[in-house]
């Protein structure tokens, strides 16, 4: 990923217009022996990234341990100010009752989990306020499809890769410098 950012990769583009036809050109593509660098679309395709090889996601993991981290944290901080900052009777009970402690301990666990969520977005997407996303032709963000294929690592020829991408439903392939 380090070339793509600032080092100069050269890819080459397929353009597509329909969604299922990129998903049948993945599968041929791939059978062809051209590893594909990404697929870029304006909506969900269903079946995608089991086409592209990528692994089952992980974020369910993610957002239970931060789920985890805000219920326990809203267990001590409420343990702790019952207990010894501010002990108070609520509503008749005293100061240890359970249910006081329920809308604390839902708000903090929904809100660690949702700020936690956003942050592992940001890291496992590669983006920030100081990185400059790749786009690899603007029509991917209205109507296009649009697949890249880094040349670096692919063993096939540019002209073989273009061949491939045409016959397998391309409308149009570029080739695209960063």
């Amino acid at each position: 990923m380090a070339d793509i950012h600032g080092n100069g990769g050269k890819f080459l583009v397929g353009i597509f217009d329909d969604d299922d036809v990129v998903l049948k050109a993945v599968k041929e593509v791939k059978q062809a022996g051209v590893r594909i660098h990404e697929v870029y679309s304006p909506f969900p395709i269903h079946g995608l990234d089991v086409a592209l090889g990528h692994p089952r996601t992980r974020l369910g993991i993610a957002a239970f341990l931060f789920g985890l981290t805000g219920t326990l944290t809203a267990l001590s901080l409420t343990a702790y100010t019952e207990k010894f900052d501010w002990p108070m009777v609520v509503g008749g009970k005293d100061s240890y009752s359970f249910p006081v402690y329920i809308p604390v301990i839902f708000e903090l666990t929904v809100l660690f989990c949702a700020l936690g969520m956003v942050g592992t977005f940001l890291v496992s997407n590669g983006l920030g306020p100081s990185v400059k996303p790749l786009m690899f032709d603007l029509r991917t963000t209205d109507n296009k499809f649009a697949m890249a294929i880094d040349l670096s690592k692919n063993q096939l020829v540019e002209g073989r890769i273009e061949q491939i991408l045409k016959d397998a439903g391309a409308a149009e392939v570029n080739v695209k410098q960063f």
